[in-house]
């Protein structure tokens, strides 16, 4: 599984094109904006786009998705259908965050804890991660021993839960019974900011390193 960031948005989101190198059929995760240059990219790097995923349902992750799905024919993937609401309110997030408006929207699919997404001869597992969103979802590749959190977690830091339906309890729990489960070694990718390891994070994150929960 190969990947490159392409940062969109002013929230400067990392949005992930991932491919197998293979086929070169590719996706890419959460493209909150700018799809012209995401395009770009995908020509530049000569891939053919098969599907658009979704971690959760924050303009900044999906708000340039449509567009991008209606010019490739690609498939929007995810995310959880609990995150529905926000796809709902992508007009309101619209103003609210100064963004271009976009329209709301349904996925061609949403996904579950325990479901997989192909990737050309790639596979990606489907966790259901909840608390930043009831809804939110990580994609992790296990034979790249890599993960693309959304905003999950951070380096250093932690996804907000000061939105509608979010719970600080449940995101704790997510990081901890869901993804440090996965392995010490996993990078990630995050939905901001530079990529981490969940060990850096158990050794040094002042929110979930192991140290503060005995």
């Amino acid at each position: 599984m190969k990947y490159q960031i392409v940062p969109v948005t002013p929230f400067q989101q990392n949005c992930s094109i991932i491919w197998c190198e293979k086929t070169k059929q590719a996706a890419v995760i959460d493209p909150g904006g700018d799809s012209e240059r995401i395009e770009a990219q995908l020509a530049q790097l000569g891939l053919t786009l098969d599907k658009i995923l979704l971690t959760h349902g924050h303009i900044d992750h999906v708000g340039g998705a449509i567009a991008l799905s209606q010019r490739s024919q690609a498939k929007i993937i995810g995310p959880h259908k609990s995150d529905e609401f926000w796809l709902d309110s992508l007009p309101d997030q619209s103003k609210h965050f100064g963004f271009p408006l976009v329209n709301a929207f349904a996925p061609h699919q949403f996904l579950n804890h325990g479901d997989s997404v192909d990737v050309g001869e790639q596979s990606l597992q489907v966790l259901h991660c909840p608390g930043h969103t009831p809804g939110h979802i990580v994609f992790f590749s296990a034979d790249a021993q890599i993960a693309w959190v959304g905003d999950v977690i951070f380096r250093g830091s932690i996804g907000r839960t000061d939105f509608p339906q979010s719970n600080h309890n449940d995101l704790i729990n997510s990081i901890t019974q869901v993804l440090w489960p996965l392995g010490r070694e996993v990078t990630f990718v995050p939905g901001h900011g530079p990529i981490s390891t969940f060990a850096e994070e158990r050794e040094q994150n002042p929110f979930v390193a192991d140290q503060l929960f005995g």
